[in-house]
């Protein structure tokens, strides 16, 4: 699949501008991720772009988010663990274990898209540009900050043998590289 097939898939089934952007941004992340792990990065990318294609028709029903994506994109020459990733990104509502690389950075990079955006409003100039690792570990630390982000999540870090500073500083970098995209 390439990646205008892919951003036509988005625009087809994700109509919420946020929405969109979580998901470039999550692309962006996996993109870098993958070019540090020594894995395709297209794949990654791909992924990371159409990881929440269903959660606009599952948003009612978590326990159902991952399984249409999964059903859209199973007869796509997307590899069977880029698809497995997208399921096991909502592992805990799917009765489903994350087992690789891919699974791991997938939830970890598309929620920590959500806390760096958070940080990013709350700034003066609203602009990524000058976000410090610093701030994002401290807003981390902060449960009142962006509730609703999973910390747990972003930790999943650690299994892709990087520390917390080292993933908050690419995907900072990551995100910075289509800010525009994003709005930041």
């Amino acid at each position: 699949m390439t990646r205008e097939e892919a951003l036509e898939l988005l625009e087809k089934h994700v109509k919420a501008d946020n929405l969109r952007k979580h998901c470039l941004a999550t692309e962006a992340i996996m993109r870098s991720l993958a070019e540090r792990l020594g894995e395709d990065p297209d794949v990654w990318g791909i992924a990371g772009l159409l990881h929440d294609l269903d959660y606009e028709y599952t948003k009612d029903s978590p326990e159902n988010h991952g399984k249409k994506t999964f059903e859209l994109l199973k007869n796509s020459d997307l590899p069977q663990d880029a698809l497995n990733a997208i399921l096991r990104h909502n592992a805990e509502m799917l009765g489903l274990q994350r087992e690789t690389l891919f699974d791991f950075a997938l939830t970890a990079a598309e929620t920590i898209t959500g806390l760096i955006v958070a940080a990013v409003l709350v700034r003066p100039d609203k602009s990524i540009d000058g976000l410090k690792v610093k701030s994002i570990k401290k807003k981390m630390k902060s449960k009142d900050f962006a509730r609703n982000v999973n910390r747990e999540h972003i930790l999943l870090c650690e299994k892709l043998d990087m520390d917390l500073s080292s993933f908050i500083e690419l995907s900072i970098n990551a995100m910075k590289e289509v800010r525009e995209d994003l709005g930041l």
